[in-house]
């Protein structure tokens, strides 16, 4: 079983930019049920299927697959919920670990998060300048939730 560990952040500005090319990225869900989550991903010129599990704390069990880019394009146009999810993600190295900063378009425009994974829920790791508070605990800033309940409808 794969694990993901995973810590979430708001970003305060805009200087990420300025340490890394950023990547259009298209996905939806098939299922955004919590514990069961079924995404469908397209960046660049791959497509990657991802099944979540339960969450507990900031781990979770996560299953990663390479699809045909073909056949994500269908899914994403005729099976997964509407709108999708549409962002530029950064990459950025940092003290041997890789930040993805994520900029939100569409219903979600204007939300700017940044995710590190761990390798345990105690490692400790440098803070960039630009991260702002942590989110790992608040599900609305979950992908999945923010389909369902995007940002511009925050108030």
């Amino acid at each position: 079983m794969g694990v993901e560990i995973e810590r979430k952040f708001l970003v305060v500005n805009q200087d990420f930019k300025q340490q890394g090319q950023g990547t259009f990225l298209r996905q939806g869900y098939i299922c955004s049920d919590p514990g069961r989550i079924v995404r469908v991903r397209i960046e660049a010129e791959r497509a990657m299927l991802t099944i979540k599990g339960m969450s507990t704390g900031i781990s979770c069990g996560e299953w990663e697959y390479p699809i045909p880019l073909a056949d994500a394009q269908i899914l994403l146009d005729t099976v997964c919920q509407q709108p999708l999810i549409e962002k530029t993600r950064y990459r950025i190295p940092l003290a041997g670990l890789v930040w993805e900063v994520d900029e939100f378009i569409g219903d979600n425009l204007g939300l700017i998060v940044a995710e590190v994974e761990l390798e345990s829920e105690q490692q400790q790791f440098d803070r960039p300048a630009w991260l702002g508070v942590e989110v790992s605990h608040d599900r609305r800033y979950a992908n999945a939730n923010l389909l369902k309940y995007p940002y511009k409808d925050w108030a």
